[in-house]
C-alpha cells in the first residue's frame, strides 16, 4: 500500500530511504549541479534553448541512478513535487556534510 504523505516533512525520510545507495546518491548531486551550471549559462548567455535540457539532464542523472543502482522506481512517479523538493534538499544536505555521497 503506497502512504499518502500530509506534508514533506513527513515525506523526507522516505525519500532518504529511496536514496541509500550512494551512487544513487552522487548521481542526483551530480544531476543537480549540472542543472544549476545550465540554468546558469542559459541565463547568462542569452541562450535559452538550452533551459530544455535542465529536466533531461536532472532527471536523467537521478534515474539512472534509480534504475541501474538503487533498484527501485523514482519518487517522483508517485510525489512529484515532494521529490524535486527532496532533491534540493538532499543536495544541500550533502553540500553541508550532513549526509555522505
Amino acid at each position: 500500500m503506497n502512504k499518502e504523505y500530509q506534508s514533506f516533512r513527513e515525506f523526507y525520510p522516505y525519500y532518504l530511504k529511496e536514496h541509500r545507495n550512494l551512487i544513487c546518491r552522487r548521481l542526483h548531486f551530480i544531476g543537480s549541479w549540472l542543472v544549476l551550471a545550465l540554468l546558469a549559462y542559459s541565463l547568462l548567455s542569452g541562450v535559452l534553448w538550452t533551459l530544455l535540457l535542465v529536466p533531461l539532464v536532472g532527471y536523467g542523472f537521478a534515474w539512472v541512478g534509480h534504475f541501474f543502482f538503487e533498484h527501485n522506481k523514482p519518487a517522483t512517479f508517485r510525489y512529484p513535487l515532494y521529490s524535486l523538493m527532496g532533491d534540493w534538499v538532499m543536495f544541500k544536505d550533502i553540500l553541508l556534510g550532513r549526509l555522505k555521497a
